[in-house]
């Protein structure tokens, strides 16, 4: 009987073994093929040209494959929505973790499941069919699709997670950390924020660095509210992305455009490995205080 036990363990740590190795193979196939896709155009165009350009002009008499717009674009849209969202995201969580009624409680945390479940596609088309719109007429601009639209959009889709993981870290704060706090007079608003959200704050931060990857990988929605125009970022112009720039044109780009598409991928794939390891340096720093 023991030497069946110690069969299965192993096999299922065998198991656990294999399918770890898989992932990790899949990342490192998927950086190798990046990296080999698209070298060859950064070198053709320059580092310098590439990154630093302001014109994204590959059917030009003379083409340019400049990507700055795309970068500042991407890192004002994340950030925009970081700013607007998790604020919101935040203190609902602690609304619903430790104010809110049950009954109250439990219609929010369906409505937040819900919008968690909506496709990518349907917050892009209410967007382009209500958002885009009133901004337009409210801003008295000739088109609201635009930065500032594609913020809002991001802001709303991260919502869920920070929300959803923001409650779990604080549901699961030990109930004597603030039965201490307030038997020493805090009172209860105090109590939530400067001991239960402090106790929880790297599973808070966690649910950040999600919302984050969530805003800096979305494609679809940001595509059809934010113009789709390769322009230098400003709040009510329309823009482009790095992930519109590479959906929006691969499939028909040939030659070098095709090639230079493969190099935004893996500035966008580089971009995103930098925001990751910075916010999990910061939270393994917050693990350590």
């Amino acid at each position: 009987m023991k030497n069946k036990k110690q069969i299965l363990e192993t096999a299922v740590h065998g198991i656990f073994l294999i399918l770890g190795l898989i992932t990790v193979g899949c990342v490192l196939l998927i950086t190798v093929y990046l990296v080999i896709s698209g070298i060859p155009a950064i070198k053709e165009i320059g580092v310098i040209n590439f990154l630093f350009g302001k014109e994204w002009a590959p059917t030009a008499s003379e083409p340019r494959y400049g990507i700055l717009p795309f970068i500042l674009t991407s890192v004002y849209g994340t950030a925009g929505a970081v700013l607007l969202g998790v604020p919101i995201g935040f203190l609902t969580a602690v609304y619903l973790a430790k104010t809110a009624p049950p009954k109250v409680k439990k219609l929010v945390s369906a409505a937040v499941s819900l919008l968690a479940g909506i496709p990518s596609v349907v917050y892009g088309l209410v967007g382009m069919l209500v958002l885009v719109p009133a901004i337009r007429e409210l801003f008295n601009i000739p088109d609201g699709a635009s930065l500032f639209a594609a913020i809002i959009v991001l802001a709303i889709m991260i919502l869920p997670s920070i929300i959803k993981m923001s409650i779990t870290a604080l549901e699961s704060v030990p109930k004597e950390y603030e039965d201490a706090s307030l038997a020493l007079g805090a009172t209860p608003t105090e109590t939530y924020f400067k001991v239960s959200v402090k106790a929880a704050k790297s599973g808070i931060a966690a649910a950040v660095v999600l919302g984050v990857g969530r805003a800096v990988g979305e494609a679809m929605a940001v595509i059809m509210v934010s113009g789709n125009a390769p322009n230098m970022p400003s709040l009510f112009q329309s823009v482009r992305f790095l992930t519109t720039a590479v959906s929006s044109e691969m499939s028909y780009a040939s030659g070098l455009q095709r090639q230079a598409l493969f190099s935004v991928a893996l500035v966008l794939f580089l971009f995103i490995m930098l925001i990751n390891a910075a916010l999990n340096f910061f939270l393994k720093g917050n693990k350590e205080g």
